[in-house]
């Protein structure tokens, strides 16, 4: 990362969120850690505009006569395609790396792997089986269910990356987009963020706001397991985080 230390505006922090978490076509101007800490508050912003894709998505084709199962794997391919399958991979790996029952090291040596292995594989099919069928019952109910549950999902996600990247937080390799943001937002920051997204959710729907902060609790869970077993976090701990979190927001709104 760059050495200075000036105070990034809010268009560096959006372009960062954007740039890094999406592939919209975002030039990331600012690369240290005053720009990673804006980018990680925008997260959600960026996760709005992913989820809104996805509910648009699956609202035209409901329009054209699609059934509820084919918007809601619409709605789930949406935030894959917007972000590479960067935070599908990071679940698998972070599933192999849990699984493996190795030394730290090891572990993270095996998620630096590129192929997937058994513990990924089962973990990645359940959880886009997961966020299918409650997608499809809500756009079952009604396309306007469903394109929240698709918004919702994607902000919380993205919310929880703003939690992951906390002060206290350390990174467990000195390289890599983990390294880049973890420690940079103050809990402060990351707390007022997350009431920020709780209030707006809740002006739409209050289950929503419940969905939310289950979503970030079930992804907090995960980010201390992951501290505790790495040693910190990485860029594939990120993706588990968000993937997570997503699917357990879905999960409750189901409920």
């Amino acid at each position: 990362m760059s050495a200075t230390n000036s105070r990034a505006s809010l268009p560096d922090g959006l372009r960062f969120a954007f740039g890094t978490l999406t592939v919209l076509p975002v030039t990331v101007t600012r690369w240290d850690r005053e720009a990673a800490r804006g980018g990680m508050l925008c997260a959600p912003l960026a996760g709005l505009v992913v989820g809104l894709c996805a509910a648009a998505l699956g609202g035209v084709l409901t329009l054209l006569g699609a059934g509820a199962p084919l918007a809601a794997v619409a709605s789930v391919a949406v935030p894959a395609a917007l972000t590479r399958g960067l935070h599908l991979d990071g679940l698998a790996d972070v599933a192999d790396g849990l699984g493996s029952g190795k030394p730290a090291a090891d572990a993270l040596r095996i998620m630096k792997q590129s192929d997937i292995g058994p513990f990924g594989v089962v973990v990645l099919v359940l959880a886009l089986l997961a966020q299918v069928a409650v997608l499809a019952q809500l756009y079952g109910e009604s396309w306007a269910h469903g394109a929240v549950a698709a918004a919702v999902c994607a902000v919380t996600a993205r919310l929880a990356l703003t939690f992951a990247s906390r002060a206290g937080v350390p990174a467990a390799r000195p390289e890599g987009l983990g390294a880049a943001v973890a420690g940079t937002v103050s809990v402060r920051a990351a707390l007022l963020a997350g009431v920020a997204v709780v209030a707006v959710t809740a002006a739409v729907s209050v289950a929503g706001a419940v969905a939310v902060v289950v979503g970030c609790g079930v992804a907090e869970l995960l980010l201390r397991r992951c501290v505790a077993r790495f040693g910190g976090v990485t860029g594939d701990v990120f993706g588990a985080v968000a993937e997570v979190a997503g699917t357990a927001a879905l999960v409750v709104l189901a409920l």
